[in-house]
């Protein structure tokens, strides 16, 4: 267990720094390190992603992955994450900002991530600047990746080996099925359960708005006295575009800001064949006598053809 801390003590660091140094992504609250960290496994028994927790509008992703790969091979998982690049979030600063992207990949037990050496110069190329690590030192099967700049980074490459059911038991040749999610923008909860600043916020009681008022930090608050003369004040975090004004009547948990929400988390899955090379082999054999058997059918009905012009014309 200390290891495992450890390592994702590690994994975080890593990835802060490559942010912060390497690719200067915006702040965000949606960092798949979080759910390593709150989340030992982050796919629940009813198959909801732990990412969904924090990022609560859905947006869908696609998944392009061979339909069968071989025993040692290393293929490509590619996961899209589509959006308006026009489009920009509130940052944790209250500053517009580019949209981030970060994705999770979990595979059947035994697929790990391809090392270096064994990763082609054009996947390289694609996946340059860009940090996929293992889940955790349990699960070497599950990898993330994020956040990183959406603008650039739309299409997540997985380069993965599969696994050998002849050096490890366990692996069967079979149908294996997979899953896979995918985020833009930030999420709307922070792993402990509070609201980040990408949410409508709703008023805390039913009356009117007295006074609206704004901060140096570019924070509003707004204060609303019921009808029983009771004065609650909200705050509501910079950036956010209110849609309220002084003097108007509010209902309780009426909106009070322009959604100001852009992304969203979405999650597929499909499946994948860990195909048997002697069945290849086998299928591949019996292709060939198939065709040699036609030739010979035909070669035999021409020859029987010519047999036949002969005799009659004798």
């Amino acid at each position: 267990m200390a290891t495992n801390k450890f390592f994702k003590s590690l994994l975080f660091a890593l990835t802060i720094a490559i942010n912060v140094f390497g690719l200067s992504v915006q702040e965000s609250s949606a960092y798949p390190v979080f759910a390593q960290q709150n989340y030992s496994n982050p796919r629940a028994a009813n198959g909801k992603l732990a990412c969904a927790n924090c990022h609560l509008n859905q947006k869908a992703i696609e998944i392009e992955a061979p339909q069968a790969v071989l025993p040692n091979s290393v293929f490509e998982v590619e996961i899209k994450v589509p959006y308006d690049t026009s489009k920009q979030q509130i940052g944790a600063n209250g500053k517009k900002a580019d949209l981030n992207v970060g994705g999770i990949l979990i595979l059947p037990k035994g697929f790990k991530l391809a090392a270096k050496n064994q990763i082609s110069e054009e996947v390289k190329l694609k996946n340059k600047g860009v940090f996929i690590s293992p889940y955790s030192t349990e699960f070497d099967n599950i990898f993330v990746v994020g956040p990183i700049a959406g603008k650039t980074h739309q299409e997540l490459l997985f380069p993965v080996v599969a696994p050998d059911p002849e050096k490890n038991p366990d692996i069967k040749y079979l149908t294996y099925p997979f899953y896979a999610g995918g985020n833009r923008g930030r999420g709307q909860v922070y792993p402990t359960g509070e609201k980040s600043n990408v949410n409508v916020f709703g008023a805390s009681q039913a009356g009117q708005i007295t006074e609206i008022t704004t901060s140096e930090k570019g924070d509003s608050t707004i204060v609303i006295v019921n009808s029983n003369g009771t004065k609650t004040s909200q705050i509501i975090p910079a950036g956010l575009d209110l849609m309220v004004k002084t003097g108007e009547i509010v209902k309780a948990d009426q909106a009070l800001n322009v959604d100001p929400n852009v992304g969203g988390f979405g999650q597929e899955e499909s499946e994948i064949v860990l195909q048997d090379p002697a069945r290849i082999v086998g299928y591949l054999a019996f292709c060939f006598c198939v065709l040699v058997t036609q030739i010979l059918l035909v070669l035999k009905k021409k020859q029987f053809e010519k047999v036949q012009a002969a005799e009659l014309n004798f």
